[in-house]
């Protein structure tokens, strides 16, 4: 072990608890093979690929906010000279 296995992240106390022996021999450089992690990990990835697509979506959509309440803000600001004129 390196000394970054020192720190453990709550997901690792929870493999711990769950089983120690494989939670040692992961951190050994071991690494576990089920059809059922595969599939979990392709599902993680395919979620994380949809959190990013919405982050960039949520940027897009702050852009475009900005972008027409400065146009309907200077839309007022004609408005009210062309009031007054």
């Amino acid at each position: 072990m390196n000394s970054k296995s020192i720190i453990i992240s709550a997901s690792e106390i929870g493999q711990y608890h769950y089983c120690s022996i494989a939670w040692y021999l992961q951190k050994c450089g071991y690494k576990p093979k089920s059809q059922s992690l595969e599939i979990g990990l392709e599902k993680h990835k395919k979620l994380g690929e949809t959190l990013d697509q919405v982050h960039k979506n949520l940027i897009k959509s702050k852009i475009t906010a900005f972008f027409g309440y400065t146009i309907l803000f200077f839309s007022l600001l004609i408005l009210i000279f062309e009031v007054i004129s």
